[in-house]
């Protein structure tokens, strides 16, 4: 159990949350929600002492273990299965077995376990890191983002998991649909303020929005009654016979509380800036297509699909099976062994990599990362952007080596809106962005007017978008022309 009094933290003058009071029971699988920025990672980092409150306190039970699923990779042993069980105390040594079976579960196979964790991809260390923290058994929970850079097969694994899990939890995620299938109750970080709230995030943000509304028709209310008796007031004050009772109403304004109005709160807008295609061609067309880095080990053999405007093909599969290296070849960042694609000239491309942030420049500002995109926008429309990606005013000019991942993200993604596209080629577009990011992007995904190629593990994302599917899987590339929901029906995963 963990006990929140009057937990109050601000940086550098701004307030980050204050006055939050609220305990998390036994057994109770929280999800913390809230805008980027609200404050959800500063809060774990109190939970677990790297950082001292303004105000307040969270008190923790003398002995209680809290596991924290770390960002950071460090591994120390030469084999995956001496790195799981080096968190093993000596009471607990004879249990190495617990710990292949999460492996397993994570998509580790009985060779994987022998192999030096370094030369894994990035994917499966952060696997590797989250099955040492499961192997733990701590009493709590901490999970920040654990399904960034996790397939869907270890999406669904992890999500049993954790539904089966009996102590506690406290989750963040972008993805709605894991959270809601995993916790018991809601937290939510919402004008510097916690709530906390039975049940999972269904209707939450629909019924904090009622309310505001209500709220706000309210004191707009008080407000026209309080200009109507201070006019009275004003109106009789100066009158002998009607002085006491104007200055009595005048007491009682004064006691009387003032509503606040409530402050816009920021909100991310997509909206992809289509060039028109003016084709009736196919935008591409892939025939025969082979690659592997080791041409030994192909990841990708005999692929042919083609995208035509308005498709929106979501690229399917395990981690390390080829999905991120297709839309380089359709970027023609890599060349195929076989095979050719035929790109049609008219084609408009808005590519969003994984390893594309890491190519922002850190000296620069967002501002001025944005403007490079084609130094002849105005201010004024480069500015908007930068707004539309919650980068406002001063925040324009905070410089790109100090940015979050999330906040990286969106500014690649503010690029893709000014530069303009008919083709979007998108590789796991939600990693780092909040849940209503994530929505506001799902959004203008589906009423973007050209094609979109998406690699994506989230089958919210798939069954809201999906037209056809490019599927790794059962060592075989294919494609499927139907949706998600009808892969599932009719061919379902092979790959366990």
């Amino acid at each position: 159990m963990i006990r929140v009094k009057d937990l109050s933290i601000s940086f550098s003058g701004h307030e980050v949350f204050s006055e939050g009071n609220f305990i998390i029971n036994g057994r109770e699988k929280v999800g913390l929600i809230g805008r980027n920025g609200s404050g959800k990672s500063t809060f774990l980092k109190l939970i677990l002492k790297k950082l001292e409150p303004d105000e307040g306190a969270v008190e923790i039970p003398r002995g209680y273990r809290i596991g924290h699923l770390e960002q950071h990779i460090h591994f120390t042993h030469e084999t995956v299965m001496d790195e799981i069980c080096s968190v093993l105390p000596p009471d607990r040594e004879h249990e190495g077995w617990k710990g292949e079976n999460i492996l397993y579960g994570l998509g580790f196979s009985y060779d994987d376990l022998y192999k030096d964790p370094k030369k894994f991809s990035g994917g499966y260390q952060v696997k590797l890191n989250l099955a040492k923290l499961l192997l733990m058994e701590p009493q709590m929970l901490l999970l920040d983002e654990p399904t960034n850079y996790l397939d869907i097969h270890s999406i669904r694994w992890l999500k049993e998991f954790l539904q089966e899990w009996e102590g506690e939890l406290i989750l963040i995620t972008h993805d709605r649909a894991f959270m809601d299938a995993v916790i018991t109750h809601t937290l939510i970080i919402h004008r510097k303020g916690f709530r906390k709230v039975p049940g999972n995030t269904q209707g939450l943000k629909e019924k904090i929005a009622a309310e505001e509304e209500i709220y706000e028709k309210t004191r707009l209310n008080e407000e026209k009654k309080r200009e109507k008796t201070e006019e009275w007031i004003n109106r009789f004050k100066a009158k002998a016979s009607m002085a006491s009772r104007a200055q009595s109403r005048a007491k009682m304004l004064e006691k009387q509380e003032v509503k606040e109005k409530l402050e816009t709160v920021e909100t991310l807008e997509f909206n992809f800036t289509h060039k028109p295609y003016g084709s009736k061609e196919n935008m591409i067309e892939a025939e025969g297509l082979a690659f592997g880095y080791n041409p030994e080990h192909r990841l990708i053999n005999n692929l042919s699909f083609k995208v035509a405007d308005g498709d929106k093909i979501c690229v399917i599969g395990k981690n390390g099976k080829g999905k991120s290296t297709l839309l380089k070849l359709l970027t023609q960042d890599l060349a195929p062994l076989h095979g050719s694609i035929k790109c049609n000239p008219k084609v408009e491309i808005g590519y969003f990599g994984q390893m594309n942030i890491d190519r922002l420049n850190n000296n620069l500002t967002i501002y001025e990362e944005l403007q490079k995109v084609d130094e002849k926008l105005p201010v004024t429309r480069v500015r908007q952007v930068c707004g539309n990606m919650m980068f406002s005013s001063d925040l324009a000019n905070k410089k790109i080596g100090v940015l979050s991942g999330g906040e990286k993200s969106r500014v690649m993604l503010g690029k893709i809106l000014l530069k303009g596209a008919n083709l979007l080629l998108l590789d796991e577009p939600t990693n780092h962005l909040d849940m209503e990011s994530c929505d506001a992007l799902l959004e203008a995904i589906k009423t973007f007017e050209g094609a979109v190629v998406t690699v994506t593990h989230d089958e919210h994302f798939l069954n809201e978008i999906a037209n056809k599917l490019i599927v790794f899987d059962d060592n075989k590339t294919f494609t499927f022309e139907d949706s998600y929901e009808f892969f599932l029906k009719r061919i379902g995963w092979k790959d366990q």
